[in-house]
């Protein structure tokens, strides 16, 4: 469990972009004057990647989803590099495997008939904003919008809830660690003063001094 998480947590952490690539880019560079915006505290951390898990997953046009995901942790005061780097859980693997059949499926539950051949291959060749629009137009786009929109909406309140419970056994383990480390301090100090105890009494002493005697005979 811990070799997973910790596995996770570097993925995560090998996604996430930097402070100055923020910065660079003109779009997310506003927020990078935010310090609480790049904190990462019991609250941030699940609201970044709630954030991450939604935008990552609704917005599937490449190059809008991390400044996506920036502004919208403005208002839900999320984590923007945590938020930036769950938007990577689309990528084309997943989204032609799992998110975009998926969707489909959902969407065509509430009477669509959708198909997503056309979705797959712009995925594919990574379709820029001029393409996306005009495929909105297209009798698919409502089926994949409205099975994206539950999907990211599902996804991101698990994410946060899991984040939570993630947050509280890191912390927690942490908290044990310390104090399993102050036990031991404290029982090497006790050890050590009942050693120092124990070579001051009385008989040690006389021990001591008559084995000065002895060499002095």
């Amino acid at each position: 469990m811990s070799d997973l998480l910790h596995r996770l947590g570097a993925w995560l952490h090998g996604q996430m972009p930097t402070h100055a690539q923020l910065e660079a880019n003109r779009f997310t560079a506003p927020f990078t004057r935010r310090p609480e915006l790049f904190r990462f505290t019991r609250r941030s951390v699940p609201r970044g990647v709630a954030v991450g898990m939604f935008i990552g997953i609704f917005a599937l046009i490449p190059g809008v989803q991390i400044v996506g995901a920036a502004l919208m942790c403005v208002p839900f005061r999320g984590n923007i590099p945590l938020a930036a780097a769950v938007t990577f859980i689309s990528n084309p693997v997943t989204t032609l495997l799992i998110i975009l059949p998926l969707a489909v499926a959902i969407g065509n539950s509430f009477g669509y008939h959708a198909d997503i051949a056309t979705v797959e291959a712009m995925v594919r060749e990574g379709a820029g904003l001029a393409q996306w629009r005009s495929w909105l137009l297209s009798d698919t786009a409502p089926a994949v919008l409205i099975g994206l929109f539950i999907q990211s909406i599902v996804a991101a309140f698990l994410s946060y809830f899991l984040t939570m419970w993630f947050w509280r056994y890191w912390i927690g383990r942490k908290h044990r660690a310390r104090r399993h480390r102050a036990l031991f301090r404290h029982a090497e100090n006790e050890a050590a003063s009942i050693s120092l105890a124990a070579s001051s009494t009385p008989a040690a002493k006389a021990s001591v001094k008559t084995g000065d005697t002895e060499g002095i005979a």
